[in-house]
């Protein structure tokens, strides 16, 4: 596919560009800081500022799909999906938090007494993401929770999928960033989860 990724030198956008090169797949990196994406084939950097909707939307224009890995404190999720939705382009993809996920029927992480204040202002952002695509009438659109701790580590292809349940387990809740790059470009070639958030973790 030709995909387009906003945010392709972060934590996660880096993972997910590596992902998508080793699949095949032809790759826009939309950065700030084009020389920051490694020169690899099947990847093109283009400058883009996630705030300037109209340059977004003519970057984002004729890609099959669309991924958005950026911070939701550092963004305008209105601009974004604006953007998203003026390209024409259906298929829209999003790097999701773990604030919203609930640990208990109506009670999500973000609302327990344990949340760390450091994390609310960005979790809180990513639970109003997930509202706004909830209601967006067009956008055929994935939200990726991660685990609780999304962190480096290793691409192992054994993960666990779930829904809007935080995943825990024995090593409580976490999932690396290369595990779930290889989750989200599943479900960008395979779509199981069209209009809907769902998680993964180990």
């Amino acid at each position: 596919m030709n995909v387009a990724l906003i945010g392709a030198t972060g934590n996660a956008g880096s993972r997910l560009l590596a992902e998508l090169n080793r699949r095949g797949h032809t790759v826009t990196a939309v950065v700030r800081h084009p020389e920051k994406v490694p020169a690899q084939p099947g990847v093109t950097a283009k400058k883009g500022d996630v705030f300037d909707q109209q340059g977004l939307t003519d970057l984002l224009k004729g890609h099959d799909a669309i991924i958005s890995s950026v911070h939701f404190t550092a963004s305008d999720p209105r601009k974004l999906i604006e953007a998203v939705r003026a390209s024409g382009v259906k298929r829209y993809l999003v790097v999701g938090g773990a604030g919203s996920l609930e640990v208990a029927p109506g009670v999500r992480l973000i609302d327990t007494p344990d949340f760390p204040e450091a994390y609310k202002g960005e979790a809180t952002a990513g639970a109003a993401f997930l509202d706004l695509l909830r209601g967006e009438p067009e956008l055929d659109w994935t939200f990726l929770s991660p685990s609780a701790l999304f962190v480096p580590g290793e691409r192992t292809g054994k993960f666990r999928l779930g829904k809007d349940q935080l995943l825990t387990s024995e090593q409580g809740s976490r999932i690396s960033f290369e595990d779930f790059a290889l989750a989200l470009v599943d479900e960008l070639e395979k779509s199981a989860h069209c209009r809907q958030r769902f998680t993964v973790g180990y």
